[in-house]
């Protein structure tokens, strides 16, 4: 059995240096930060809002610890 270190794999794809691997590269990241941003804003929804901390009512509100 010959292994040839010359040649390149057959799953690596050939640099023509035309720029389309950079431009794959661009668009992934373009794409990853974009759905970065999709899932901070539905994190942030999902976060309870301040304006529901105000209490209605008086029941709770004072408990008596006397025993």
């Amino acid at each position: 059995m010959t292994i040839n270190i010359n040649n390149s794999p057959t799953f690596a794809p050939a640099n023509s240096g035309n720029g389309t691997h950079l431009e794959v590269a661009v668009k992934a990241k373009e794409l990853a930060e974009e759905e970065g941003k999709m899932a901070l804003q539905l994190i942030e929804s999902a976060a309870p809002s301040s304006r529901s901390s105000n209490s209605v009512g008086n029941a709770g509100h004072n408990i008596n610890i006397k025993v």
